[in-house]
């Protein structure tokens, strides 16, 4: 099966992809994006409407046997099932249904939030300082009028006082229920190790030094940051980094919801 895997900076959902590449043992052709240029959007990069109107905002595109997709954990669901095994997904049907509820709540609630924070601190400035016709030459090829919102809004610092609030609150949220995950002494949090490991940390990692407090008195949780850094799959990943701090480098993610 031809693979070829279009990603950006090892944070977020390009951590969450390449590192379910190497997990899972296949080969893919590699090709590094800057997501913060909306490089995603490109001629170089197969497009499909799926790709298009990703709820993921700008993350990887994989594109196996020519047909692109989006969405870290659904792409790396497909890697899973398309391996000889199933190295990062449960076999027995609740623990794969815990896992994949796992994986929603990271979704909805905190990946939106990270990305807000992450934007604001990192990508913000660097937009409002570009010429207006190069920003709009920049967002003129998104398909997706609420993603192109959001390029828009970071561009102008408009960054609401509640959303910010809220995802404040929503990281701190995601440490607490790492730290209570691992109270039993697991290393991984469901045990074996899988998606749910990949996606939290990749949206939870780059935070340290957003929301350092949401960190503070997590013991297991910094133990288990420590192992997921260590781990080979990740170590890998990060080692295709062309920043030298790829977890400061944040792109337009998820929108945030509008329920809370």
């Amino acid at each position: 099966m031809a693979m070829t895997l279009y990603h950006g900076e090892p944070n977020g959902p390009s951590l969450t992809v390449l590192a379910a590449l190497f997990e899972t043992g296949h080969e893919a052709e590699l090709k590094a994006i800057d997501l913060t240029k909306g490089e995603r959007h490109g001629s170089d990069v197969p497009r499909s409407v799926e790709v298009d109107m990703s709820i993921e905002g700008e993350g990887p595109v994989l594109v196996a046997d020519g047909e692109p997709m989006a969405d870290a954990v659904f792409v790396a669901r497909y890697l899973n099932d398309a391996a000889e095994t199933s190295p990062i997904v449960p076999t027995d049907p609740y623990a794969r249904w815990e896992m994949m509820t796992w994986c929603r709540q990271i979704i909805e609630r905190t990946a939106p939030a990270a990305a807000y924070l992450g934007v604001k601190a990192t990508l913000a400035d660097k937009l409002a300082v570009m010429g207006e016709d190069g920003f709009n030459a920049m967002i003129a090829p998104i398909r997706s009028e609420d993603l192109k919102a959001r390029w828009i809004a970071a561009r102008a610092g408009d960054f609401e006082d509640d959303k910010l609030e809220d995802s404040h609150a929503k990281i701190k949220a995601a440490l607490e229920k790492i730290e209570s995950q691992l109270k039993d002494g697991r290393d991984w949090l469901f045990g074996a190790f899988s998606i749910a490991d990949l996606e939290t940390y990749a949206w939870t990692a780059g935070m340290r030094g957003i929301v350092p407090e949401a960190f503070e008195n997590k013991s297991r949780t910094a133990a288990w940051l420590g192992r997921m850094q260590a781990r080979r799959s990740v170590a890998r990943a990060l080692s295709l980094a062309k920043s030298a701090a790829p977890q400061s480098v944040w792109a337009p993610g998820p929108e945030i919801n509008r329920w809370g």
